[in-house]
């Protein structure tokens, strides 16, 4: 039986205006009553993923960073996994390498290289990467153009960056050079400390090796006492891809997801803008006679 729900937001747990739809909060808030705990599982750092939830209205686990960080239920952090110092080093070498800026994240800030005007347009592309409908001057109206704008902190230079702040947990590259990006992957997959993955064609997402969403996914549940089995993971992009392949009780692909994440998933579900995660778990709980 199911009793753990874990799910990835952008592109799943969230519709295509990254907002959790009345529906789905209240179907969560019917899960957790009935004793089911719910996880979310994001590439988003834990500010981030906070901002969009903290009214939603309902308990749950955050793994957040990609599995960089864990944080409980009274979103106290019991596990981060930083990106060493010298494996920031050689990323940051192969970034200058390929004339490409990035955003180095932390639990809850994130910098970037250059002027205030340069980190600017990386705050752009970054929002352009969640609003790829926009032009650039209605992404500046957008909320989430104002909440980058809150916890990005410009630095002149990588080893600035190094002498203020030691604990990066992941590393994000957007661009629309996709061939560039290849590129760049192949050339951080040489060091196997690393994990390097995306949510979507045009970014890359780097973090420590041992900070997967499925592998981390699977530690917390069992140090909490549940099985592989008693779970079900829900998620759309490439980032989700080390937990959709592993035998969790249920994996479940939106209908908007990646080919290669349907292509593993057990199951398919409706997509992000139909409401999937609620239409799920209303049907495990209807199959359970809980509704």
């Amino acid at each position: 039986m199911i009793k753990v729900i874990a799910s990835d937001m952008d592109g799943t747990l969230l519709n295509n205006h990254h907002a959790i739809s009345e529906k789905t909060k209240q179907v969560i808030r019917t899960a957790c009553d009935k004793g089911f705990r719910f996880m979310i599982i994001t590439g988003r750092n834990f500010v981030s993923a906070w901002q969009e939830l903290k009214y939603a209205d309902f308990t749950c686990d955050y793994i957040v960073s990609s599995g960089a960080e864990i944080r409980n239920p009274d979103k106290e952090s019991i596990l981060k996994i930083n990106i060493p110092i010298d494996d920031c080093k050689f990323v940051n070498e192969v970034m200058e390498k390929n004339s490409i800026g990035g955003m180095y994240c932390t639990e809850d800030r994130n910098y970037m290289v250059g002027t205030k005007e340069e980190v600017e347009k990386g705050i752009l592309a970054y929002i352009h990467f969640f609003h790829s409908d926009l032009g650039m001057e209605d992404l500046k109206q957008t909320r989430l153009y104002k909440q980058m704008g809150e916890r990005t902190k410009e630095v002149p230079s990588f080893e600035e960056l190094l002498s203020i702040e030691k604990n990066i947990t992941k590393i994000f590259l957007v661009d629309t050079d996709y061939d560039k990006l290849k590129k760049i992957k192949k050339e951080l997959e040489v060091n196997s400390d690393l994990a390097v993955t995306s949510s979507f064609i045009n970014n890359l997402e780097i973090t420590n090796i041992k900070a997967q969403k499925g592998p981390i996914l699977k530690e917390y549940i069992e140090s909490l006492g549940y099985s592989m089995d008693e779970v079900m993971v829900l998620g759309d992009s490439l980032n989700d891809y080390s937990m959709m392949c592993m035998d969790f009780g249920a994996t479940v692909a939106m209908e908007n997801a990646d080919e290669e994440i349907k292509a593993v998933a057990k199951y398919i579900t409706r997509s992000n803008e139909e409401d999937g995660v609620a239409y799920t778990i209303e049907e495990m709980m209807k199959k359970y006679g809980m509704l």
